[in-house]
């Protein structure tokens, strides 16, 4: 008995070592064919070698970017591109912004195309205003994709003009993202059916709800009426964007009405998420007729998420600092840069670059502001200039280069924007547009207050402990 029960032990002892070897040799092969950051790489691998097996166990687990992976899986239908009759006008771009042209139009696949009429919509009274009104002129097609779409008076506005629109025999189709819909409850989706308007949820999730900090989530703010105006920017559709309607708390925002050849390249963006929620492909000169021009505003749409499109934002804006020559506007309600990024910050300031970055005093998210302060000081010695905006939360997204280029859309400077969520922003090379945003964010910052190296590091020692702790989680936030 006693030989049996040795054998045996050295039978399992030979296995559980060989399976040891294997599952750590074939972590250890993971790691170097595909962790990107080296840091992190060789912070698993002394796991994986301190604790043989379990190491190994747990970088399969927690180590691996499941989120990037499962993202390429869900790669969208691209419909056809809209094939316009009319050929518009060149458009110049700034000598020194011809690079930033090329590297976006080889990052996107999109070409720049001029003829575009961009119109800045601040706060929700007048967006919202924008917004049902040309659905309540549509002819013929309604798009709308939006992350939050409350079950409130606002949302009631916009659910009574697209059931009028089904009603004309328009066709409309509504997609909502699944994790935003639950921001009110009831949820809208209940409501909109009864009144006959087609509507999806993108990627269902059995999540809790109001789950904030969900991954995969489709952000983009976007509506498209006969394929011919658009509207993208910042807001969501709920009564807190409209001063009228929000009571104490309003929040707010910026959005943009797009007219002109562009807005075919935003469609493509809503038809393939649809097409890709439910299979359904968008075609024909209802979803996208001939576009003429309609203005002096060059653009582009540049679509971003973990999939196809991962970091395609974070290359234009990589891109943008990079050919910075004067100034750099930046109007972000969450500011959470990898190090990167505060790289290319610290580097334009350093070269004389005007840097403003402008930042709510209060987030509505507590814990991505305390990260959040605690990397200002990573931009704030390098000359960068930091402002925070008093209450009412401003929940605008908006970069200015040189007063000639403008990047606006959904897109935050944090990592769930960058990496793991669906954003659409939109380039823009104009100086009349850029300059009337410079105004705007210039009179954002007179009422701001200006953040100094000195006055930070004032803070008390448990205020920024608690700072620095939360900044760890950065690109979980």
């Amino acid at each position: 008995m006693q030989q049996f029960l040795s054998d045996w032990w050295w039978v399992v002892s030979g296995v559980v070592s060989i399976t040891t070897v294997v599952v750590d040799l074939t972590a250890a092969v993971h790691l170097a064919l595909y962790k990107r950051d080296s840091r992190a790489a060789i912070g698993w691998m002394g796991v994986i070698l301190l604790a043989p097996l379990i190491g190994a166990v747990l970088y399969f687990l927690f180590g691996i970017n499941r989120i990037r992976r499962k993202a390429l899986r869900l790669r969208p239908v691209h419909p056809p591109r809209p094939d316009a009759d009319v050929e518009p006008p060149p458009s110049p771009v700034p000598d020194h912004l011809t690079g930033l042209d090329r590297l976006v139009r080889r990052t996107t696949g999109r070409p720049l195309v001029p003829g575009n009429r961009v119109t800045p919509l601040r706060d929700g009274d007048r967006v919202y205003a924008e917004m049902t009104a040309a659905i309540r002129g549509a002819e013929h097609t309604v798009g709308l994709c939006t992350y939050i779409f409350d079950n409130d008076a606002a949302g009631r506005m916009f659910v009574d003009a697209l059931a009028a629109a089904v009603a004309r025999g328009v066709t409309v189709r509504v997609l909502i993202d699944d994790v935003g819909r639950r921001y009110s409850w009831p949820s809208v989706v209940g409501r909109l059916r009864r009144a006959g308007v087609p509507v999806a949820r993108f990627l269902p999730q059995l999540l809790p709800w109001q789950f904030t900090y969900a991954n995969l989530r489709n952000h983009r703010k976007l509506l498209t009426v006969d394929g011919r105006v658009g509207f993208t920017g910042g807001m969501n559709i709920r009564a807190g964007h409209a001063p009228s309607l929000a009571g104490k708390h309003p929040i707010h925002d910026l959005h943009f009405k797009i007219e002109g050849p562009v807005v075919g390249q935003l469609q493509q963006v809503f038809a393939a998420d649809w097409a890709f929620t439910t299979g359904e492909l968008l075609e024909g000169d209802g979803w996208f007729p001939p576009l003429p021009p309609a203005g002096g505003v060059a653009a582009r749409a540049v679509a971003s998420g973990p999939d196809r499109d991962f970091e395609k934002l974070r290359t234009a804006l990589l891109g943008a600092l990079a050919v910075a020559r004067r100034s750099v506007r930046i109007l972000t309600p969450y500011f959470l840069p990898d190090p990167g990024l505060i790289a290319a910050l610290n580097v334009a300031a350093l070269r004389g670059v005007e840097v403003d970055v402008v930042l709510p005093e209060r987030s509505n998210l507590r814990l991505v502001q305390w990260a959040s302060n605690g990397q200002l000081d990573q931009v704030l010695g390098s000359g960068c200039r930091v402002w925070f905006t008093p209450p009412p939360f401003d929940h605008a997204k908006l970069m200015l280069v040189d007063g000639e280029w403008a990047l606006i859309g959904s897109g935050n400077w944090d990592p769930r924007s960058l990496e793991l969520n669906f954003e659409l922003d939109v380039e823009c090379y104009d100086p009349a547009l850029a300059g009337e945003l410079e105004e705007m964010v210039a009179g954002v910052r007179q009422r701001a207050r200006r953040v100094t190296t000195g006055d930070w590091s004032k803070r008390g020692l448990l205020v920024r402990l608690r700072d620095g702790v939360a900044r760890l989680f950065a690109p979980y936030l």
